[in-house]
């Protein structure tokens, strides 16, 4: 029986991860009892990763270590089926994932799907990533259609990804490169949807320090895709409106606080525009209460925590898009991406 889909997984030093990501995807069918093709993108590994994925089941592709854009296109021109799934080498999808992610294919209008995450993790950190993510799931459920597909869980008709190009290989690292690529679709005029049901497991940034890291990383690499779609900027079907208003206001938010909390300590009582300096940091406050009111009802010890996270989650975004900037003005954030070390 012809293959419903072919599973494309970048792999880059992924031995530990990649058996148990090809086998939790190598005998899934679609509604229709189809099976899929699983293909690994050996992305340069160094430590087996394309004897663990051979082992595993899939069919393994040698790429240079230029990264998962150029990974994954190498993957998109050895498909012959007519549907592609991405996935990611810590992923692991659970039972009923590829049935989920490809009924929406039955109408020929829909180019793409997106699923989902889901984690036992047990860290606060993770445990606030997977609610922070739930926010964004529920956003996308409310619409006939979205423009943003992550890689993690998606599928696209083949076709169509390669009328528009592939992936864009000018990212070298992971970062935003699948969003780019959604945005590029969704402009075709092809139907995106979100496919809740496909959930795939994932381990999130377990530590402050790591969570930190990536939203930098993401604000850093938004630059470049934001300047290709500037319309993205104000909506997009995955950014709450509150988060963007987080992001111009969490440094001023800090900064004014801190300078009116000093001034208090030192000249009491406090003068006009001491009070009027903690009005960013109120008018943040309020925008936090959303994602930490679904917290607390939903996790209630990460309730408690989740103001402090989403004021770093918002410093470490608007960090990431100032040195975008810079880096923007300098010649491009693309230009100066690093080849993957």
């Amino acid at each position: 029986m012809t293959p419903a889909a072919t599973v494309i997984i970048p792999a880059r030093d992924a031995a530990a991860t990649i058996g148990q990501a090809v086998r939790a995807v190598r005998d899934q069918t679609d509604a229709g009892g189809r099976g899929v093709e699983v293909v690994v993108v050996d992305d340069g590994s160094v430590d087996g990763t394309g004897e663990a994925a051979r082992a595993a089941g899939a069919r393994v592709l040698r790429g240079a270590g230029d990264g998962p854009a150029k990974a994954r296109n190498l993957g998109l021109a050895e498909v012959t089926t007519p549907l592609v799934v991405f996935t990611d080498a810590d992923c692991a999808a659970r039972p009923g994932f590829m049935a989920a992610l490809l009924a929406p294919f039955s109408d020929p209008a829909v180019g793409g799907a997106k699923g989902a995450y889901e984690t036992e993790q047990r860290a606060l950190v993770a445990r606030f990533v997977q609610q922070e993510y739930e926010e964004r799931y529920a956003r996308m459920s409310r619409r006939p259609a979205i423009d943003f597909i992550d890689t993690y869980a998606a599928a696209y008709r083949a076709d169509l990804l390669r009328a528009v190009g592939g992936f864009d290989e000018r990212y070298r690292v992971p970062s935003t490169e699948d969003q780019e690529l959604s945005f590029r679709v969704a402009a075709t005029g092809a139907r995106l949807v979100f496919a809740p049901g496909a959930r795939v497991a994932h381990l999130h940034a377990a530590t402050l320090g790591a969570y930190a890291r990536k939203k930098a990383k993401i604000g850093y690499f938004k630059v470049a895709t934001l300047r290709r779609h500037p319309g993205k900027a104000v909506d997009d079907a995955h950014t709450p409106a509150t988060l963007k208003l987080q992001v111009l206001l969490a440094w001023p938010a800090v900064a004014l606080a801190l300078a009116a909390g000093l001034w208090l300590t030192l000249r009491p009582p406090p003068p006009a525009w001491a009070l009027a300096a903690l009005l960013p940091a109120a008018l943040f406050g309020l925008s936090a209460l959303p994602l930490a009111a679904r917290c607390l009802r939903r996790d209630p010890a990460v309730g408690l925590v989740a103001p402090a996270l989403i004021l770093v989650r918002a410093l470490a975004l608007a960090a990431g898009l100032a040195a975008g900037v810079l880096a923007e003005c300098r010649g491009g954030v693309l230009a100066g991406a690093p080849r993957p070390a």
